[in-house]
C-alpha cells in the first residue's frame, strides 16, 4: 500500500469532530460536578457518593481519550510531515501508530458510556427508592 498525502488528510474532519465531542462530554460533567457539589452541601445526601465516585471514574476516562486523540491527531499530523520530506517507510509507521491511538480513544469512549449508564442506574435506583418511601408513608 502506498501511503499518500491525501490520506492521513482525510482523517482531519473525523478527529476534529471527535474531540469537539469529547470537549461537550467534559463540560457536561464539569456542570455536573457543579450540581452534585451544590446538592450535596444541601442535603448531605448519601447517595450522591456513589455518583461523586462514577463521575472521578469518568473524568479519568475523558481525559485519557482526549489525551489518545490529540497524540492521534498529532502523529496523524507528522506523518503528513513525513511524507512532504520523502520518508515514505517512517510516515506509514507513524500513520498506523495514529490510527492505534484514535482506536484506542474509541474504545476509552466506549467504556466512559457504560461509566455513564452506571451512573444513571444509581440515578434511577434513588428515585425508585425515594418513589418506595413516599408510597409507605401515604
Amino acid at each position: 500500500m502506498e501511503l499518500t498525502l491525501t490520506t492521513p488528510a482525510l482523517l482531519f474532519p473525523a478527529i476534529s469532530l471527535l474531540l469537539l465531542a469529547y470537549t461537550n462530554r467534559f463540560l457536561a460533567l464539569a456542570s455536573l460536578i457543579r450540581n452534585l457539589k451544590n446538592q450535596y452541601s444541601e442535603n448531605q445526601n448519601p447517595n450522591l457518593l456513589g455518583q461523586i465516585s462514577n463521575i472521578r471514574k469518568r473524568i479519568l476516562q475523558v481525559r485519557n481519550m482526549q489525551a489518545c486523540g490529540i497524540m492521534g491527531f498529532l502523529i496523524c499530523v507528522l506523518s503528513m510531515w513525513l511524507l512532504y520530506n520523502n520518508q515514505q517507510r517512517i510516515a506509514e509507521y507513524a500513520f498506523g501508530l495514529s490510527l492505534m491511538l484514535l482506536m484506542i480513544s474509541l474504545l476509552i469512549s466506549f467504556r466512559e458510556t457504560q461509566i455513564s449508564v452506571e451512573a444513571l442506574e444509581i440515578e434511577l435506583s434513588d428515585l425508585e427508592e425515594s418513589i418506595l418511601e413516599n408510597k409507605k408513608e401515604k
